[in-house]
């Protein structure tokens, strides 16, 4: 009995250990356009709106999308999913190597990529679910999730490295095949499991009325959401900010943004891991609201932080970027464990697509703010803007707590 349990404790962690650098090598695509978005201003004479059409049309397409590709995965194995999802996204980034020259051709492919992300991301981390069990299936969920944060670093680094020494095609190519390792990878690992008994149909699958009536696995769900607006509008605008703060002479030597941003997404990994270890050992509802009150703290003293010392405000920046995701993967962790069993796929879906919502809103909330109080070159507009992402954020236990007690 020692021995087998063993063995499957070593099976779990190897099927968890390469889905993960599957996450990763599938994430590659998506933030290489941002990465090097002030080449293409110029390259195919983009303005503002265009370049954020061409962003923000990837959450859309995923927004759609994924509320179709997960809840399926109640009724198709999720791993055929998975599959699938990559072949998008092999598809968009080699599409975009090969045939994009301007506006209308990015915004096709994006739009392919959106699809690819929403095949991948959460399905991927149903296809562990449904293959593991108790402990393993929790940590499974914050390694996977603090994946998604090393693969978006090394996706930006990619842009920003591959345009100083080669032709930007080549980090979409690179960003291609690295999807083809994913796929292989996820083909390779995942063991087959039958679909759906017969019993229920594909259409019900994306019967989504299950999820809207439990209102704990809602609670979670508004938590994400916020969660995602303050995220992605840091990782949006900080920056942008970096380079705001540290264009002073007589601040000190000139650090690059980039490099800083780099450190804390990577910082951002464990610290996902930590708050849902923590949380299985204090309490998910205890852990969460804390990290998200300190983490609403943080972002006004970040907002802040350009009238202090550098140093201080790097290290302020870095300690708000390991809570800006310390609680993603308890979140989502409590998604899963209060959902539904038959009805998980749905659950997750609802979940993915609400949540990036919030991940759409974010950064055009934090511009707008920004804009009201004075613009990018003003201290006092982006202490506001950082300043209403932590007002928002604190929205999500607001609304946990109004869920649930509708429930009881």
């Amino acid at each position: 009995m020692t021995v087998n349990i063993e063995l499957q404790r070593k099976s779990s962690f190897t099927i968890i250990s390469w889905m993960c650098v599957a996450e990763v090598l599938s994430m590659q695509g998506v933030f290489i356009f941002s990465s090097m978005l002030p080449f293409f201003f110029n390259e195919w004479d983009l303005n503002s709106i265009d370049a954020g059409w061409i962003s923000g049309i990837y959450y859309g397409s995923y927004m759609v999308s994924v509320i179709i590709m997960v809840s399926l995965t109640d009724w198709i194995d999720a791993k055929k999913i998975y599959i699938l999802g990559s072949l998008m996204t092999i598809l968009s980034c080699l599409g975009f190597a090969l045939f994009v020259d301007g506006f209308w051709t990015a915004i096709i492919f994006r739009i392919i990529g959106g699809i690819g992300l929403a095949g991948t991301y959460m399905p991927g981390l149903k296809a562990l679910s449904d293959r593991l069990t108790g402990t393993s299936r929790i940590r499974a969920t914050s390694f996977y999730t603090s994946s998604f944060g090393i693969g978006s670093a090394i996706s930006f680094l990619l842009g920003g490295f591959v345009l100083d020494w080669f032709p930007w095609e080549s980090a979409f190519w690179i960003a291609g095949f690295s999807s083809i390792l994913a796929m292989i990878i996820a083909w390779k690992v995942l063991e087959d499991i039958p679909n759906s008994d017969g019993k229920r149909s594909g259409l019900h699958s994306l019967d989504l009325r299950v999820a809207f009536k439990n209102y704990k696995t809602l609670g979670w769900i508004s938590c994400y959401s916020t969660h995602n607006y303050e995220l992605f509008a840091f990782r949006s605008w900080v920056v942008a900010y970096l380079a705001f703060a540290l264009s002073d002479p007589s601040g000190g030597c000139f650090i690059q943004p980039s490099i800083i941003v780099f450190i804390g997404t990577i910082l951002g990994m464990p610290s996902s891991v930590i708050g849902n270890e923590l949380s299985m050992r204090f309490g998910r509802k205890r852990i969460v609201f804390g990290i998200m009150s300190i983490s609403a703290i943080l972002s006004v003293l970040v907002g802040y932080s350009s009238n202090v010392a550098i140093p201080l405000m790097i290290l302020l920046i870095l300690v708000y970027g390991c809570f800006v995701t310390g609680e993603s993967a308890s979140i989502t962790s409590g998604v899963i464990e209060s959902a539904e069993k038959e009805y998980r796929g749905a659950t997750m879906a609802v979940h993915s697509s609400i949540g990036f919502i919030g991940s759409f809103l974010g950064p055009i909330g934090f511009g707008i703010v920004l804009n009201e109080f004075g613009g990018h070159n003003s201290s006092e507009a982006w202490f506001w803007a950082f300043s209403s992402t932590g007002i928002i954020l604190m929205l999500g236990p607001l609304l946990f707590l109004l869920l649930t007690l509708k429930k009881t």
